[in-house]
């Protein structure tokens, strides 16, 4: 009797973990699905933000520039937005793809999510810079101690510092995407073609380090 009972507990015990697992399974695709989904934003949101800014900035001009700014700010602003929902997304995927890699190492897992929103923050920040014109042509009553002609500069070297906190927080997704790679490729349960692309990914944004990343700079604004 006491064999038979050992065998219905074992067999039991069998069929819980095969439960267990097959949840745990979905639970995984269904994080990776929803990791997918916010990634593919980042393609929609970035296009917002291209075309809604496009042509307003003029390069070495920046009376030019200041007056595209006005007629259109609207637009302007609306590519910022798309900038900003791009972050937003991003810290889903992170927390997401988190969730993912971290039976593999836990500790690399966790300072991959650290790079990539530390590269989040910097990017949200560098939005301000875009901001700033705003405040600066608006027309504020400390603003009448400048020149036009300075004004218009000033709100062109905020436009102009996007570029360089733009580029710092890519090398940090660089180094997320490199170390995500790393974890990818040393699962069980992902494809190793998405390790493989994922450093690959990450490479072009790592050389912003170095002096070569001045030459590669098609992000910044202006």
């Amino acid at each position: 009797v006491s064999v038979g009972k050992s065998l219905a507990y074992g067999g039991t015990n069998m069929i819980t973990g095969e439960i267990t697992e097959r949840v745990a399974e979905a639970s995984t695709r269904f994080k990776a699905r929803v990791a997918g989904f916010f990634y593919f934003l980042l393609f929609p949101f970035g296009a917002l933000s291209l075309l809604a800014r496009g042509g307003i900035v003029v390069k070495g001009d920046a009376a030019a520039t200041a007056a595209g700014l006005l007629l259109h700010e609207t637009s302007f602003r609306m590519g910022v937005a798309g900038d900003l929902l791009a972050v937003v997304s991003y810290v889903v995927v992170t927390a997401l793809f988190y969730e993912l890699v971290k039976p593999v190492n836990r500790s690399v897992a966790l300072i991959a999510a650290f790079f990539s929103l530390v590269g989040c923050a910097t990017q949200a920040f560098a939005c301000a810079f875009q901001l700033a014109p705003f405040v600066v042509l608006g027309g504020e009553p400390h603003s009448s101690v400048f020149k036009a002609d300075q004004l218009q500069a000033l709100a062109y070297m905020s436009l102009k510092m996007y570029g360089p906190a733009y580029k710092i927080g890519l090398v940090f997704f660089g180094l997320y995407n490199l170390l995500n790679g790393y974890l990818i490729l040393k699962s069980i349960f992902l494809p190793r073609f998405l390790g493989v692309f994922m450093v690959i990914a990450g490479l072009p944004f790592v050389i912003f380090l170095t002096p070569l990343g001045k030459s590669l700079s098609p992000f910044a604004v202006a």
